[in-house]
């Protein structure tokens, strides 16, 4: 069964009611209407008028509250929005059933028309990323920056520990999941996820997780939830093989944003050595490396990205320099990397973004890999 077949499950108007989704302090939460598809839009409210419009779109299994505290940070430098990609958070399935990485960039795409606020800072974080590496590509005048954590770019040698994440495309390994994993408690399926996705998942307060937990349960009650998890693995993968123009590597040189790009060096599902490479494929790119980091920096280190990517609005003379509130990064040449060492940001706020099922702490996790 392909991504772009008709979905399985229910259409949004007789989907079961479920527990409302967590709005942090200072955010606000409002469903849109695009042809084809819903999404629900998570923003806060602009520290003055006139600021530079941002995007942020989630991982695979996430949610736009995987962007909380890097929103909170960045207060004041940029109007920030975090999308919920069609499926995930509190966005219904799409019409057409489409998870691939092109109709999820559709998605994104179609929400910037109608808004019209581009160009955007556009951020993506694992399929986020895919998805705004195509976005920037495709659509050049709707970008004003790319920030990219951990993209879900085409490996050669997967990650031993990203494998079952990709198994989890296969046609039949989600339902199968589902009937092995049925006793699974949601505090199980979070830790494990915690730990995928984490560089030191012992930083998350016991607030934090169990907010996961909450949302854990509320996404479980969605007849979708495994269906969107499944095609959208789906269609990471087959956005692996696709070569020619279409190909992600070949879109990434394509790129005339300014590019910020982050990896963690903890990260168990985007290989710390496509570094190197992303830094050479994005013409315009500047690469930091967070040793400490695991796959989703901008919750672990908000302080940190913040910096980086105020000191790339500064380098291109625009507001939200470094001298703002929040630190700023080393400085760093196109395609050469920095080593930042910061702790985590505690508080109940960083674990607090929701990603569902065994994607408690977001980004790019499949259960499949939870439950230790």
């Amino acid at each position: 069964m392909s991504s772009t077949e008709s979905p399985s499950a229910p259409a949004a108007s007789v989907l079961p009611r479920v527990a409302p989704v967590r709005v942090g302090e200072g955010e606000r939460l409002r469903s849109v209407g695009l042809p084809g598809v819903t999404l629900s839009v998570r923003s806060r409210h602009p520290a003055r008028e006139g600021l530079p419009p941002a995007l942020y779109v989630h991982g695979l299994g996430g949610s736009s509250q995987n962007w909380s505290a890097l929103m909170r940070e960045l207060d004041g430098v940029v109007d920030s929005e975090a999308v919920d990609l069609p499926g995930f958070g509190d966005s219904p399935p799409p019409d057409d059933g489409n998870y691939s990485v092109t109709g999820h960039a559709r998605a994104i795409i179609r929400y910037l028309d109608a808004a019209e606020r581009g160009p955007v800072h556009l951020f993506g974080n694992s399929l986020g990323g895919a998805v705004a590496t195509r976005v920037s590509a495709v659509r050049p005048d709707l970008v004003r920056t790319l920030t990219l954590v951990s993209p879900a770019l085409p490996e050669l040698r997967v990650q031993r520990t990203a494998v079952p994440t990709a198994l989890l495309g296969v046609p039949g390994v989600a339902v199968l999941f589902t009937r092995l994993t049925k006793e699974w408690t949601a505090e199980q399926r979070v830790r494990g996820v915690l730990g995928l996705c984490y560089g030191d998942p012992g930083r998350v307060s016991p607030e934090a997780f169990q907010q996961a937990v909450e949302e854990l349960e509320r996404r479980l009650q969605l007849p979708y939830f495994w269906d969107a998890m499944a095609r959208s693995a789906r269609g990471v993968v087959n956005a692996y093989t696709l070569g020619g123009q279409h190909g992600l590597w070949r879109q990434a040189e394509r790129v005339l944003a300014p590019t910020l790009l982050i990896y963690g060096g903890r990260d168990q599902l985007v290989g710390f050595r496509m570094a190197g490479k992303a830094a050479r494929s994005f013409p315009d790119s500047r690469l930091l490396s967070l040793p400490e980091a695991g796959h989703v920096a901008m919750m672990e280190y908000p302080e940190v990205v913040s910096g980086a990517f105020r000191e790339l609005l500064a380098e291109m003379g625009e507001f939200g320099g470094v001298g703002e509130s929040g630190g700023a990064g080393p400085s760093r040449g196109v395609g050469e990397s920095a080593s930042a060492s910061a702790g985590p940001s505690g508080g109940a706020d960083v674990a607090a973004p929701g990603a569902g099922s065994a994607t408690a702490a977001g980004g790019d996790v499949a259960a499949t890999s939870a439950g230790s």
